[in-house]
């Protein structure tokens, strides 16, 4: 074993070739397990945006939407979703390279052979990239963390080498360097500014006097704003009103004008939507869980990353390996400690800031699947893992520290030999004493295998099939109100990405409650319905196509629409034939009418008898509480508004908790529309326990259908509908109903409570509390 000399002693020479080498590989097996299509939570909303130029919810990523809309016309791949994601399998091999290359650096004042010092790094690339989380985000573009993933990676491995010659020739314009790519990184995503403190942190102790050195200070501080300024296409973008263009930070209305951009409404929009304004997040102070359960979170998903025990079937391997990769990573950090301080100024800051300092900045509520026996606390809607993807993907570098440390310790208890290095005598293991001890390595290689088959997300096209089988329910025209983020999301990629039923328009009750979405509702555009495209089942009957939007108001009356109304008793609607009472009881939160009801409500009003109207059967019990619960007629995935039959008929029916079904209809959907719960029974997990309620809905709709169909005669086609579910429920591993499927016995999925997904994303850009899906 090598003297811990300086690096920079040691004529080091990075080995770029090996590592460039290590980044294909493994961007290979990003590609082998990469989602052929779009999937759950924002990856719709992302591709989306980046498809259209768009704006994602605040602050709105510019970065990412140039970058991705690059990526979405390059002619890489056959579709725009499988483009956007190998951008998130190029930038998580990328920074894999990165990790190899500080690990590798490290290792030079350890070993003096190249080869060991590769395989350091190897091992370092292949721990990080295999991280549950790290490697389920590499395969589907998400969000934007995968490109934050890459700039923190690029500003550690400059801060590494600025370690090594602080006075170099290249030391004042790496800094620099650092400085942009941090401001660059922010307007990505917030992330961008995580690797700046454990910079300024590894400035102050390996060459304090730095920052007496005003001018490079001041070349520092213009970076960081020449960095930031993809913000600056943001008002402009948003005065082109794009399809998305959530927060819609400009003060124009109808048109690009200079008075308009450089004004104070501009301004104002830009900084509340910069400042992420609408989420209304309390103070630091205001811890919304314990900090020790906050620490908690990070551990349970810390464990997640060697094994991804989604059913809790293995805790105890899960807990084992666990224990395993935390107690290498602490000793690769006393190793990098002890054998090269000045980059362990850097990359041990970094850690702690990425683990310790993110989690208390994050403040989050106890985590979606967190202590589940644990009720009446506060969680959150969905599990938040992605956030600790950077500790999870650079723990890696500490990992294989630990591993090679481990190593080399066995085999010098194996045997040792002395060795002459440059003037000094040292101890090393033999050859054969590391062949012998080589089989420890192979503790690298555990994620690769135990986490293939939840990370990989090859040949799942469920997110769109849905997204499709949710429109398709929906007659031309249609309007169609959605809850949440997985029954809205999809359907916009849908739409702006594959073009399909753009005539239908979606209108999400979290959005209605802000004034820019109700704007953008306004000034949609009615398209054409493409009778060619559609399903077979809307082409015997004409469809005139409306003149206008749903919502037949100005965009100055619809922004003096109050966020809420205060009712204390019953409130009378009528909107042409379908009159209701609503129960200020029976309201998400009682006696508040919010903004997004009264627009629903507005929409009926202005609009029933000239477009159908429609409920995703994801808003579960929403219907009721507006009072319009015995209009709504199951058709497929939604529910449409109707007037209902003095009696039932055959295609008709009452049915018990579902109300009404269109039974025709229905079958008709399932039998020669529907492809997702077709998708669905291929998988084999749904391991998002926090999204199941969209494979649960095709379960409770072929359970309902098949209750049907059996009680007007129809056995057979009873039996196969029955067994389509079955083989969704199976395929999602919803194990808590087959024994209920086998008798038929399921509850009705107007009541059941699993027909709302358990978490969503949907209180975006809300002034009130509001449902999820």
């Amino acid at each position: 074993m090598a003297s811990p000399s300086s690096p920079s002693e040691l004529d080091y020479r990075p080995s770029y070739l090996a590592g460039g080498i290590v980044s294909a590989a493994i961007f290979l097996l990003y590609l082998v397990t990469l989602a052929p299509s779009t999937a759950m939570w924002d990856t719709s909303e992302y591709i989306t945006a980046a498809t259209v130029l768009g704006m994602p919810h605040p602050p709105g990523n510019p970065l990412f939407v140039l970058i991705g809309r690059v990526f979405a016309i390059l002619p890489i791949a056959s579709s725009i979703a499988v483009r956007i994601n190998i951008l998130a399998a190029v930038c998580s091999a990328v920074s894999a390279g990165m990790w190899f290359l500080i690990t590798e650096r490290v290792l030079v004042a350890w070993f003096e052979q190249r080869w060991q010092r590769i395989l350091g790094g190897a091992l370092a690339a292949l721990i990080g990239a295999t991280a549950f989380t790290v490697w389920n985000q590499s395969v589907v573009n998400e969000k934007v963390y995968t490109v934050s993933l890459l700039g923190i990676a690029i500003v550690s491995w400059l801060m590494v080498r600025w370690c090594d010659q602080p006075d170099g020739r290249k030391s004042d314009r790496i800094l620099v360097i650092v400085a942009y790519l941090c401001g660059l990184g922010y307007a990505n995503h917030m992330a961008g500014m995580l690797a700046a403190p454990a910079a300024a942190l590894a400035v102050l102790v390996v060459r304090p006097r730095t920052v007496l050195r005003w001018k490079l200070l001041l070349a520092c501080i213009v970076a960081v704003g020449f960095g930031i300024t993809p913000f600056a296409m943001q008002p402009i973008r948003a005065a082109h009103f794009p399809a998305l263009n959530e927060g819609e930070p400009t003060a124009c209305r109808t048109e690009l004008t200079a008075s308009c951009t450089f004004s104070k409404g501009t301004y104002d929009a830009f900084m509340y939507n910069f400042n992420r304004g609408q989420y209304g997040k309390p103070q630091l102070g205001e811890r919304q869980a314990p900090f020790t359960a906050q620490v908690g979170m990070w551990w349970l998903y810390f464990k997640w990353q060697w094994l991804r025990d989604a059913h809790y079937d293995r805790p105890f391997v899960q807990s084992l390996l666990a224990a395993v990769f935390l107690v290498l990573g602490l000793l690769g950090g006393y190793v990098h400690w002890q054998r090269d301080r000045r980059s362990f100024w850097y990359f041990g800051s970094l850690m702690f800031t990425m683990s310790f300092v993110l989690i208390y900045y994050l403040n989050f509520k106890y985590g979606a699947s967190q202590d589940p026996d644990l009720v009446g606390v506060a969680r959150e809607v969905r599990d938040r893992d992605y956030f600790y993807l950077w500790s999870f993907s650079a723990w890696g570098v500490w990992a294989a520290l630990g591993l090679v440390a481990a190593w080399e310790s066995l085999a010098s208890l194996i045997g040792r030999e002395q060795v002459v290095v440059g003037r000094e005598t040292v101890e090393r293991p033999t050859r054969m004493a590391r062949l012998a001890s080589a089989p420890v390595l192979a503790l690298a290689i555990v994620p690769l295998f135990t986490n293939w088959s939840t990370a990989s997300r090859a040949g799942q096209t469920d997110t769109a099939d849905f997204a499709r089988d949710l429109l398709n329910s929906v007659e031309p025209y249609g309007v169609l109100v959605t809850v949440g983020d997985n029954d809205t999301f999809p359907l916009w990629y849908a739409q702006e990405v594959e073009g399909v039923r753009r005539d239908v328009v979606v209108a999400n009750t979290s959005l209605l409650n802000t004034d820019w979405y109700t704007r953008q509702l306004i000034r949609r555009p009615v398209f054409e319905y493409d009778a060619a495209k559609g399903p077979a089942i809307y082409r015997a009957k004409a469809w005139p196509k409306p003149a206008t939007g749903p919502i037949k108001m100005t965009m100055l009356q619809a922004d003096s629409v109050p966020s809420y109304i205060q009712i204390d008793k019953p409130m009378m609607f009528q909107g042409g034939p379908i009159k209701a009472t609503i129960d200020p009881q029976r309201l998400s939160i009682p006696n508040v009418l919010q903004r997004a009801d009264i627009f629903v409500l507005r929409m009926i009003a202005d609009s029933f008898g000239e477009r159908p109207i429609y409920l995703s059967r994801t808003s579960a019990g929403y219907g009721a509480e507006l009072g319009i619960g015995s209009y709504l007629l199951t058709q497929g995935l939604a529910t449409k508004l109707f007037i209902p039959p003095v009696s039932a008929n055959k295609d008709t029916l009452m049915v018990a908790g579902a109300g009404w079904v269109d039974v025709a209809r229905t079958r008709t959907l399932w039998d020669s529309v529907f492809t997702g719960h077709r998708s669905l029974a291929k998988r084999h997990d749904w391991v998002d326990r926090p999204s199941v309620g969209i494979p649960y809905l095709y379960v409770a709709t072929g359970l309902m259908l098949s209750e049907v169909l059996q009680a007007t005669g129809d056995s057979s086609s009873a039996a196969r509908v029955l067994g389509d579910a079955k083989r969704v429920a199976q395929g999602v591993k919803l194990t808590d109903l087959l024994a209920q499927m086998e008798q038929q016995m399921a509850p009705a999925p107007a009541s059941s409570p699993l027909l709302v997904p358990p978490s969503g994303d949907s209180q975006r850009g809300t002034e009130l509390p509001v449902r999820k899906p």
